[in-house]
Order: C-alpha cells, then sequence, then structure tokens
C-alpha cells in the first residue's frame, strides 16, 4: 500500500463545508466521486481538518491509499481536475511515508479572514463587508492576548468530539492588504468554528463594545455563550497547512 498526499484548493461557497454529510454537498464527497469515476472503485480520502459551510480553502491537504505505486502523479492530478468541477482544483499529489496522515502530523494551519469597509461586487462572495469603522490597533493588542491562551473553549463550537479544546496559538494579527483589512491566525490546531468566533469578538474589541479586560474575562469564563457572534464563513479561508519534512518521499 503506498500513500500520497493531495494538495488542493476549492471554492467553499457551493459546499456545505470539506466533511462528507448526508444530503449535503461537501468537497470530499466531491473529489471522492471524481475518483471513483477515474478508477471505478472506491477510494476514501482523509482532509486535514474539517473547514464549515462557504469557507474556502487556497490549500487543503488530504490524503489516499493506492495499491500500487502511481507512476505519472502529474497526469493523476490533471485527469481528476478534468472531472471535478470549476470550483476544485488539485495542485499537486506526493507520495509520503506509510504512515503519514494528513489531519494528525500537521504541525501548523494558517487562516485568514477579509474585511472590507466598503461594497464590492466583484468581493461580495469572497471578502466580510463591515459596515463602520473599527480599531484594528487594539484589536491586534487583543491578538496578543491569544498568544498567552491555552483553553480555547470560549471560540469552540458546542457539543464537539474532541478530547481537548487547547490549542497553542504562534499568530494573530490584523494587516491592511490593499483595499482590505486580513486577519491572520496560526495555530498547531483550530476547534470548530473557532476562528469565525476569535474574529466575531474581536470586531466587539474593536467596535469598542468590549475592552481587552472583558476579551480576557471572556476566555477565562470557557462560556462560547460570553464571545461574540461567529462571523459568516464566505470571507474566511485556509491558506497553508504545514508537515514535518520527513514525511515526504
Amino acid at each position: 500500500m503506498v500513500r500520497y498526499f493531495i494538495y488542493l484548493s476549492y471554492n467553499g461557497k457551493a459546499y456545505s463545508g470539506w466533511q462528507v454529510q448526508p444530503n449535503a454537498s461537501t468537497v470530499q464527497q466531491t473529489i471522492e466521486e471524481a475518483f471513483f469515476t477515474l478508477f471505478r472503485q472506491k477510494v476514501p480520502i482523509v482532509g486535514a481538518g474539517r473547514t464549515d459551510a462557504g469557507v474556502h480553502a487556497r490549500c487543503m491537504v488530504a490524503h489516499f491509499d493506492s495499491e500500487s505505486p502511481i507512476d505519472d502523479l502529474s497526469f493523476l492530478a490533471e485527469k481528476l481536475n478534468r472531472i471535478l468541477p470549476r470550483d476544485i482544483a488539485i495542485q499537486r499529489i506526493v507520495p509520503v511515508v506509510e504512515k503519514a496522515h494528513a489531519r494528525f502530523d500537521a504541525s501548523g494551519r494558517t487562516y485568514k479572514y477579509y474585511v472590507v469597509d466598503h461594497k464590492d461586487v466583484f468581493q461580495t462572495d469572497f471578502m466580510y463587508r463591515m459596515r463602520g469603522t473599527l480599531d484594528y490597533a487594539v484589536m491586534n493588542q487583543a491578538c496578543q492576548i491569544l498568544l498567552e491562551t491555552i483553553d480555547f473553549t470560549s471560540f469552540s463550537k458546542l457539543h464537539t468530539d474532541v478530547k481537548t479544546n487547547n490549542c497553542h496559538v504562534t499568530h494573530a494579527e490584523w494587516k491592511q492588504e490593499g483595499n482590505a483589512w486580513v486577519f491572520t491566525i496560526k495555530a498547531d490546531r483550530f476547534l470548530r468554528n473557532m476562528v469565525r468566533a476569535v474574529v466575531g469578538t474581536l470586531f466587539e474589541v474593536g467596535q469598542g463594545k468590549k475592552d481587552l479586560a472583558d476579551f480576557r474575562q471572556i476566555i477565562a469564563s470557557k462560556n462560547r455563550c460570553k464571545a461574540g457572534m461567529s462571523v459568516p464563513g464566505h470571507a474566511l479561508y485556509l491558506v497553508a497547512i504545514d508537515y514535518p519534512n520527513h514525511l515526504f518521499l
């Protein structure tokens, strides 16, 4: 058995997230259907994580197994791209060690959230329009608190099946890129709905509805109801996933 990592990107607008769900179109399901069309047999794939409905990925990674080595991985990627819809693209397929796991071996993940303060018909599906002004300087002060935080229960979707809500955030920052403000956050792992809840709570800080002491108290409470609303998923992107070099052949 030979294992491979697939690097891919997708526009999440038409999908109910990454993971296969009953009675819903998902990215994982669509790729597995493309494999079935190509090989006439089921080829299960395992993603590096879940993305919510409408969330995009500039870089998602998944793994699959083949009973024998695949000679031309570039040609396989091209054939899959011909079958897949226009909103999913295979970037490359690479061989990895037999025990490599797209989810459990990821050492870091990076998300970006895009915000604009004006109406732009060409960005409606890809950026969040924020009415009113935000104090990004104080929001960046709150970001520093995230770097000190271990337990992110206050920003997690309730009743999930994870064993711990501890995460190690190594980077969190708002920065202007062109006409948009972009929140970049990197961590070893993320909880379900975590980034969207963090952004929604930072918005309340930026609007002056909460101060830095309130932000600390929200984290300490370990209570999702104390944090802000989750922002819409259409402006959120998974942009990078890191792996140790020893996994790659």
